[in-house]
């Protein structure tokens, strides 16, 4: 037997075949012979990778899930539906990934995706083998979102157990690869998503998003209560259509009422992290798929010293030892540590001061004078 490389060699191999073959022929004693040229084919082209089911009852977990590589999760939330929450977030993940940190978001909201559209998004997430997915990247942000996995024109109607499930998927399955943060943008309310992200989830921390009327807040308390009852910290509110600036004019009007949020944040001793306000241009970049963040500007500004807020508070950061401005935090104080730590660093911030601070570069307030 001669094997050839390649069919298309073996061919042109032929003449020695036919002199092997006589070569034995002419051996004393050998009355029959017969030489075989072969070759190894091409490979079978390989099919389709299998599709990724998304959703499904949740699988059975014997330790709180902590996605590999990631280092910090927190939780984006809200009370109400309509308070700005998921433009926060969006924004929020495009300042940290400006300011270097490897940053992930998952949008959690499975009955309302926005992330998708927010963030410039639509292509189907792959999965190389059916078991895992491969995030999408926008704006230097790693993202995750079931509105990529299912018809946009298509309404999500799952119970409860499909939700856990489809969460439980999108924290473990998804290749997140090493991130410093992750953003959960959850939906409104305190219902299974929720319980699921605190309770099944290496959990380091939330934070509230609300308007200052007295009707949101009502919500916002609840789910503080809610991280209360979970015991998950949350390392601050934010105030969000705190003013609006007239583009016309330059005055200021409170169209939501004002304060509410830093009223809020004093009465149960949690920082506010920022006061934003509400405009044309944040909308504006939402809808098109840029988030204002990504495109400087004054509101941008105010999300980048909120994420330089963040990752001087240490909650953005990879693991182990580093400096902060109030000193040196231990890699291994743990996460209720660098909780007490964050807020102690932002005690001394309250809503007077957010006014009246001639500091105004180091504060992620805008529209207030």
């Amino acid at each position: 037997m001669v094997e050839a490389p390649s069919p298309e060699l073996a061919r042109q191999m032929e003449p020695v075949r036919q002199a092997a073959e006589a070569a034995v022929a002419a051996v004393p004693g050998v009355t029959s012979v017969s030489v075989v040229l072969t070759a190894h084919g091409p490979a079978a082209p390989k099919g389709p990778a299998p599709a990724f089911k998304v959703g499904g009852h949740p699988k059975p977990q014997k330790a709180p899930l902590n996605p590999s590589g990631v280092a910090r999760i927190l939780a984006i939330a809200s009370g109400k539906g309509g308070v700005g929450k998921s433009t926060v977030s969006s924004n929020l993940a495009v300042a940290l990934a400006r300011a270097g940190r490897r940053t992930g978001l998952l949008d959690a909201d499975i009955y309302g995706p926005s992330q998708p559209r927010m963030m410039g998004v639509s292509k189907r997430p792959a999965s190389p083998d059916g078991k895992t997915i491969l995030p999408l990247t926008a704006h230097g942000v790693k993202m995750m979102s079931i509105g990529l996995m299912v018809d946009p024109a298509k309404a999500v109607v799952w119970r409860g157990p499909m939700l856990m499930g489809a969460l439980q998927q999108m924290l473990g399955q998804v290749a997140w690869g090493a991130l410093d943060i992750l953003l959960v943008d959850l939906p409104p309310g305190t219902g299974d998503v929720q319980l699921t992200l605190c309770t099944k989830s290496e959990l380091t921390g939330a934070i509230v998003v609300s308007t200052p009327q007295d009707v949101a807040l009502l919500d916002a308390r609840k789910a503080l209560d809610m991280f209360a009852t979970l015991k998950t910290p949350v390392l601050g509110l934010i105030e969000n259509m705190s003013t609006f600036v007239c583009p016309d004019c330059g005055s200021t009007h409170h169209i939501f009422g004002h304060g509410g949020v830093a009223a809020e944040a004093d009465k149960i001793r949690t920082p506010l992290l920022a006061a934003l306000p509400i405009d044309l241009d944040t909308r504006l970049a939402g809808d098109s798929g840029t988030p204002i963040a990504a495109r400087g500007g004054p509101v941008a500004e105010a999300y980048d010293r909120l994420a330089a807020r963040l990752v001087e508070g240490g909650m953005a950061w990879v693991p182990g030892c580093y400096g902060t401005s109030w000193g040196i935090m231990r890699c291994d104080m743990g996460i209720r540590g660098m909780i007490q730590d964050f807020k102690h660093w932002t005690a001394g911030i309250t809503f007077s001061s957010l006014r009246s601070s001639p500091r105004k570069d180091q504060l992620p307030v805008i529209g207030i004078a």
